[in-house]
């Protein structure tokens, strides 16, 4: 088997990487100083950056002035990749950590990661720069093509906030307004530009000191009273419940609280795997397993439901359609969210308009409790023991063709009883292949379908799980890996463990899927799908390229029998500190409920 970068790894920290020389006195107090000691009062522990000479200021005052901790940098080779860390570490955190973007050019490049951020509705403290704003300041060319009027206008279509502040003070504001805002349910990535002009002026006197803590107050997110009572009512009287779990924290309290109401009810509950784990997937009262789409299990459980509780679902309306196939719902539709404040007319993330008959505008993990003392305790308690749903029948390592199914049986010899983090999975994944039953189990997609953002997003959720004692695993597609491959580097440099397994078909396969359906329908050559989509001709050495990022290679896996050796060979790397990139050669295709959903879309819109 192949394998790359064999030499010992590091156990030191990102701390330990970058130390910079210490000065203990600073004669001279520049606009730049504010702005970094306001992102230190934050408790922000990273942020992410590519140089830009835009912010070359405020770099220095994060390295000379703070000292390069709270928040240290961590170097990332493309702004995108710097955006998606911060993103993968509040997926874990619940916490915004702050990246840079350097100018126009380099927010341009960050796009993407920012819509991802957005649609998975995760807090950024997103930084920019440019100028300086006043033209007479502004170097020859450089500095004119990389100012512009209104930089935010870039994001702001998919940014809860953003501003560009005219003075050390104003920086300071924004800086704690944004940081509060991106916090704040429903969360969101927010975006600062900071003038260059602003960051290099000479403080004519240093700021008064406040209390950043004053500054951002815990906001109430809750439901009143009144219509606690209503839905505790409404769900004692149910005698066919079913909860949506959807868009949900990573706390344990909150996952406990999700079990107990569900079985105070005794409501059936379903999952998905587009947002992060929110209820056991072996529970009695779980249906079927997750996916993408509501698989057939879910759909009839909300067809003969007569109350449906959706916690904040990220489709409720597709997820409506598809139970009561385009009809009226006949259950009583109860809808808790906050999502609706940050909805706007240029993205259609908001999903269908759902049929709702009672909507409670609040964070469903503050209902719980609240939910649960309304509706008392059962006439006849639920068993305290829950017979857990098995696992799933999973194949023998051996045969000529390695599916995804062979991939999840040989992972699953090789980690044993470790605590596996999911950061990512892909769409070929089968949701019964592994049980959830931690908040920390998956962490979801990467919410706005933008590829390439998969190894950011899963290096910077390592980051998050770097002192906890769970292995983070990712599972992604090779043409998302390709695209954000360098992100590994920084992963490598600043000794994040990590183990990302490549489930490579050597195809754009969603899209063959697609070209596949227009051909059928047009009555053309379905044979001609592969062409456009293919990487092949030369193959790509997929654990070559994570070798070139620091990264220890295994692979091409070709066949079942070698997955569990290589699998556990990879393990050990990363829990010595490592980062380690398996290449396995799937077949491409789809879960059973996947093609079914697919099969019932393409069938609606054919009537």
């Amino acid at each position: 088997m192949n394998k790359r970068n064999d030499s010992v790894v590091s156990r030191a920290g990102p701390a330990d990487v970058e130390t910079p020389l210490k000065q203990e006195k600073f004669e001279v107090l520049f606009g730049s100083d504010v702005m970094a000691e306001t992102i230190g009062s934050l408790s922000i522990p990273y942020i992410a950056l590519n140089p830009g000479a835009s912010y070359r200021g405020l770099h220095d005052s994060l390295v000379n002035f703070l000292g390069n901790s709270a928040p240290q940098m961590l170097l990332c080779l493309h702004e995108e990749h710097a955006v998606a860390i911060a993103h993968g570490y509040a997926k874990v955190t619940g916490k915004a950590m702050a990246a840079v973007a350097h100018s126009n050019v380099g927010l341009m490049h960050a796009t993407m990661a920012v819509f991802n951020a957005w649609c998975d509705r995760m807090p950024v403290l997103l930084l920019g720069a440019t100028g300086p704003v006043d033209a007479a300041k502004r170097r020859p060319w450089i500095e004119w093509i990389h100012t512009a009027r209104d930089q935010g206008a870039l994001v702001r279509d998919y940014t809860k906030w953003d501003d560009q502040p005219a003075s050390a003070a104003a920086a300071r504001e924004a800086l704690l307004r944004a940081a509060w805002i991106a916090d704040t349910v429903p969360q969101g990535p927010v975006y600062v530009n900071l003038d260059a002009g602003l960051q290099e002026a000479v403080l004519d006197a240093p700021l008064p000191p406040i209390d950043a803590a004053r500054f951002r107050p815990q906001v109430s997110s809750g439901a009143s009273a009144e219509q606690v009572g209503d839905l505790a009512a409404l769900l004692a009287k149910a005698e066919r419940p079913v909860i949506l779990a959807g868009r949900a924290s990573r706390s344990t309290e909150a996952w406990e609280l999700r079990v107990k109401l569900a079985e105070r009810l005794q409501a059936k509950v379903v999952t998905d795997l587009k947002i992060g784990s929110t209820f056991p997937t072996d529970h009695p009262l779980h249906c079927g397993a997750p996916g993408i789409y509501v698989n057939q299990d879910g759909r009839t459980a909300l067809a003969e439901a007569d109350v449906i509780l959706s916690l904040d679902w990220v489709d409720l309306g597709g997820a409506l359609d598809s139970a009561f196939e385009g009809g009226t719902p006949g259950a009583t539709v109860v809808q808790i969210s906050l999502d609706h404040t940050v909805h706007n007319g240029w993205s259609m993330d908001h999903q269908a308009l759902p049929t709702v008959d009672m909507m409670i505008g609040a964070d469903p993990d503050q209902v719980l409790r609240p939910m649960l003392a309304a509706l008392g305790e059962a006439e006849t308690p639920a068993p305290g023991a829950r017979e857990r749903k098995p696992e799933a029948d999973l194949p023998e390592l051996s045969g000529p063709n390695l599916m995804m199914a062979h991939l999840a049986a040989g992972l699953k010899r090789a980690v044993g009883r470790r605590k596996v983090s999911f950061v990512h999975l892909p769409l070929g994944w089968d949701g019964a292949f592994w049980h959830f039953r931690h908040p920390l189990d998956f962490l979801g997609s990467d919410g706005g379908g933008g590829i390439g953002g998969g190894p950011g997003i899963a290096v910077g959720a390592a980051l998050a799980l770097r002192e906890t004692d769970r292995l983070p695993v990712c599972i992604g597609g090779d043409g998302d890996f390709l695209m954000g491959v360098t992100a590994l580097w920084t992963a490598v440099h600043y000794r994040i463990p990590l183990l990302y397994i490549v489930a490579n078909n050597q195809s754009f396969y969603n899209d063959e899927v697609h070209q596949e359906r227009v051909a059928r329908m047009r009555d053309r050559k379905v044979e001609n799908k592969w062409i456009g989509m293919r990487m092949t001709d030369p193959e790509i050495d997929i654990a070559g390229m994570g070798a070139a990022q620091g990264a220890r290679g295994f692979g091409p896996v070709k066949t079942p029998e070698d997955l569990e050796a290589v699998f556990a060979e990879a393990v050990a790397h990363v829990e010595a500190g490592g980062v380690a990139v398996v290449d396995v050669r799937t077949e491409p295709g789809y879960t059973p409920a996947m093609v079914a959903a697919l099969n019932r879309h393409a069938g609606e819109k054919a009537k």
